[in-house]
């Protein structure tokens, strides 16, 4: 086991972290800003956010790395500095919070491997790998491959990452969207599709992130734990988007959040935090209402 599993294993459940975002943008960052590139323009109030979700008790915490693979980061102008930013952002988060174990956020790339796209494997893999060697190279010994909705894109990056570092702990969540027959990625992919699959390419902890609330996200978990035996980590919303003026808001407040928490632990969930309107203030409630 890697340093997460082990984590795991000494304390049973986790409380991660919230949004980036959020956190972000209230620090400043504009819409047309690239997340990534603060990572060296604007270190410390990436660090900060760190800091703040290390005081709401956190086990563990993300990077703001989110969008840092070439792919991305190419369409902001930035296609040339994957190094830099991705090695910048999980500085950090290791500076922010010293001695919470960090996981490297890895996003979609925008792509789709053939035939649905024009990526072939190959060339997907290398996408992660590049972002996923400068992760490793800050030190870290967890990423956490999120917000996935196509199975064969995740798996490229599963592989990218078990070929950099066969003891790395390699975490992966899909969004997923009510329908007529059940929870499903707009690509089609079900929790169970995720639990059979995962695992054989080197997934260690699987579930789910972002699209949903956490009353929601209860029925994902219990769908996955079905499937697998594999720790599984949650990322819900702070309740279900709402379009305010134009603006995408979250209106569900910590305490409300937190209320659903030791529901979604009974459900089978083992890592929990927050996605999209979730801040330190929720993290610290759904800490204290598991009692970890």
């Amino acid at each position: 086991m890697g340093a997460l599993l082990n984590l795991l294993a000494d304390k049973k459940v986790l409380v991660s972290d919230g949004a980036w975002g959020t956190m972000l943008q209230g620090k400043g960052l504009a819409p047309q800003h690239c997340p990534e590139e603060w990572n060296v323009s604007h270190a410390e109030e990436v660090q900060s956010v760190a800091a703040q979700y290390a005081r709401a008790g956190s086990d563990m915490i993300l990077t703001n790395t989110f969008g840092g693979s070439a792919t991305k980061l190419a369409k902001m102008g930035y296609g040339n500095r994957v190094r830099e930013f991705n090695l910048a952002g999980a500085r950090n988060s290791l500076q922010g919070a010293p001695g919470v174990l960090v996981a490297g956020s890895v996003g979609p790339t925008g792509q789709f491997i053939q035939p649905l796209g024009s990526a072939t494997v190959e060339e997907m893999e290398s996408v992660f790998s590049e972002q996923i060697e400068a992760l490793l190279e800050a030190g870290l010994k967890a990423i956490c491959i999120e917000t996935m909705t196509a199975v064969e894109e995740a798996a490229a990056a599963v592989r990218a990452a078990r070929k950099l570092d066969a003891k790395l702990d390699i975490i992966t969540t899909f969004t997923f969207d009510p329908t007529p027959n059940g929870f499903k990625t707009i690509m089609g992919v079900d929790p169970q599709r995720v639990a059979e699959e995962l695992p054989q390419t080197g997934a260690n902890v699987i579930g789910a992130n972002c699209g949903n609330g956490i009353e929601q996200m209860i029925d994902i978990t219990i769908e996955f734990r079905k499937y697998t035996d594999l720790p599984i980590l949650i990322h819900a919303n702070a309740g279900l988007p709402e379009l305010v003026d134009g603006q995408t808001v979250f209106r569900q407040g910590p305490e409300e959040m937190a209320a659903h928490a030791r529901a979604l632990l009974d459900a089978g969930a083992n890592i929990i935090g927050g996605c999209c309107g979730t801040t330190p203030e929720h993290i610290a409630a759904i800490k204290t209402a598991l009692g970890v």
